[in-house]
């Protein structure tokens, strides 16, 4: 693989910009018949807690126009078998395995990452505070800058291992908490988590899901998340950036750059289409050796226009 895709995301080091987001790629086992994951620049595994945790009642994913909702409320095999079960196989596939966490309280988040620390085989810590599909912990730690600014100064504590923030677009002021985050010590800012929707059936008058609400995703999201990433991009310069939000062909990936992202993270697309992940890092690779540039060269393009114009249009 061409060196021109290698990225870095402070003390990260990718072979290219191109990564899985929690939730979407399963453990990356799931997807091996269709993507080599030694391939790809990450994965994000599904957010792990202490425990084993079954998520939210079905009905917990439908359509909406170019996306969906999810209400999953992070099902997931706990940090214990994953360690013994998961982990060894993705290390032996060659993949650069991000680990995603989360916890109800502050002390479960630290409890998760103790138990990573000392694995084998694992890239960095991605911090979900920005689920919108459980009761407890998730956004409510990301819609507070305090919150998070003391979760992410008791995890930065205690490891040592690369830390990346995930960051919720329903927050009342994103540069804020980006800044609250990157200030108590994380390495790297995700953006953006789901923004919370809902769909209600005419027939039934009753919701969709049974949580009631949702995490939207998908292409509809895209332009408010590219907004985000920009934004942040702009007021945070000295922080890397993971842009997530409705990537599923190159002409995203490299919006997603330009805005100020040094790596992207692809998640709905992956239900459509499995193989999409591998399918991205050959095209970038392809358009890096048409253009002659590296991805590093895309990374902040738009960055160099003045500021006007990031407010709506008044009506």
């Amino acid at each position: 693989m061409s060196a021109a895709l290698e990225t870095r995301l402070g003390p990260l080091a990718l072979r290219n910009p191109i990564v899985t987001a929690s939730g979407t790629f399963g453990y990356g086992l799931e997807f091996t018949d269709f993507v080599d994951l030694s391939k790809l620049g990450g994965i994000c595994t599904k957010g792990l807690s202490l425990h084993p945790h079954a998520g939210n009642a079905p009905p917990r994913i439908c359509e909406t126009p170019a996306g969906m909702l999810n209400a999953i409320g992070l099902q997931n095999v706990g940090v214990d078998e994953f360690l013994h079960e998961k982990l060894p196989l993705l290390d032996a596939l060659g993949a650069t395995v991000i680990a995603n966490v989360w916890g109800d309280t502050e002390e479960d988040y630290v409890a998760v990452v103790g138990a990573l620390e000392a694995a084998p085989g694992l890239a960095a810590v991605e911090l979900n505070i920005s689920c919108p599909n459980v009761a407890k912990g998730g956004m409510l730690f990301g819609n507070s800058p305090a919150a998070t600014a003391s979760l992410v100064a008791r995890v930065r504590a205690a490891t040592g291992r690369t830390l990346v923030v995930k960051l919720s677009p329903n927050a009342p002021d994103l540069v804020l908490s980006a800044r609250a985050a990157r200030d108590a010590g994380a390495d790297v800012l995700s953006l953006v988590n789901t923004f919370v929707g809902m769909s209600i059936d005419p027939a039934t008058a009753r919701p969709r899901l049974s949580f009631g609400t949702g995490g939207l995703s998908g292409p509809a999201i895209k332009p408010l998340a590219v907004r985000m990433v920009f934004q942040v991009a702009r007021a945070l310069p000295d922080v890397p950036i993971m842009g997530i939000g409705g990537i599923s062909d190159l002409s995203d990936v490299l919006e997603f750059l330009a805005a100020g992202a040094s790596a992207v993270q692809v998640g709905t697309a992956n239900f459509r289409d499995p193989g999409v992940s591998g399918r991205l890092v050959l095209e970038l690779e392809s358009y890096c050796a048409e253009h002659a540039v590296t991805v590093a060269d895309l990374v902040g393009r738009a960055q160099r226009f003045p500021p006007g114009g990031e407010r709506g249009a008044e009506g």
